[in-house]
């Protein structure tokens, strides 16, 4: 019986990345099978042949043992496992976590909140993909405040780097002298988006905070703490993707 299955769905069943992002690791020339460079299109045996990428050996127990976390990412933390630069990462703080789980998506250094972290490729693939247009919301505190004009400009879309963004609902949460807050719930993830957005109108973020993904919520979560996934928010999660 063949057991082989392409490498790209390997890297993804072991938590590495996608299979999209495992195929730019594979093109890139990252990838090894048995010492030799990997290409697109081969298959491996997760049982025989030894995988490695970036240096690391991919191990077939890593495979079927999903994990999903969710974790309350704080400020100055960035959402990468390693840096060069010696900054903070997200992985400081899953140390503690025996499987190799990998953020879903990012919340820049200065934002904080709900980010998933798992193993299953597939699974991250699935939030990710514009396609699927998993919801996330966010709870923003801007400066000096927010007109009625500015939040309708939010809502029918704004145009970014030469792009229209998606329409995005948006409501006044608060009103203080000099700020306010606002709630925000985008259908997309461009990079950076609400602060680019902001910057649009001329107005300062001031705090930016997810609150929500999907059916997934941050709830009293402190920050830098994380906690699995219930089956329960899993599947609920799962149906809404």
């Amino acid at each position: 019986m063949n057991k082989k299955v392409r490498l790209q769905k390997i890297l993804a069943d072991c938590g590495v990345a996608s299979r999209r992002k495992s195929e730019e690791l594979i093109s890139k020339g990252l990838v090894k099978v048995n010492g030799i460079v990997a290409h697109i299109g081969d298959k491996v045996d997760p049982q025989k042949d030894k995988i490695v990428v970036v240096d690391k050996k991919i191990v077939s127990s890593d495979l079927n043992k999903n994990r999903y976390i969710i974790i309350n990412k704080p400020r100055g933390y960035i959402t990468t496992m390693s840096d060069e630069k010696g900054r903070k990462c997200i992985a400081d703080l899953v140390s503690d976590i025996p499987e190799r789980v990998y953020p879903v998506g990012r919340l820049d250094k200065d934002s904080e909140g709900l980010l998933i972290m798992t193993n299953d490729g597939e699974f991250a693939n699935s939030i990710t993909h514009p396609s699927k247009h998993v919801t996330k919301t966010y709870r923003v505190t801007v400066k000096p405040g927010i007109s009625e004009e500015q939040m309708y400009k939010i809502r029918v879309g704004i145009d970014i780097d030469g792009k229209t963004t998606a329409p995005a609902e948006v409501k006044l949460i608060s009103e203080y002298p000099e700020r306010a807050v606002i709630e925000i719930v985008l259908k997309e993830g461009r990079n950076r988006q609400i602060r680019k957005m902001c910057d649009y109108l001329g107005i300062e973020v001031a705090r930016l905070k997810r609150i929500s993904i999907g059916t997934i919520k941050l709830g009293m979560l402190k920050p830098g703490r994380w906690r699995d996934l219930t089956d329960e928010e899993l599947k609920r999660l799962t149906n809404f993707i």
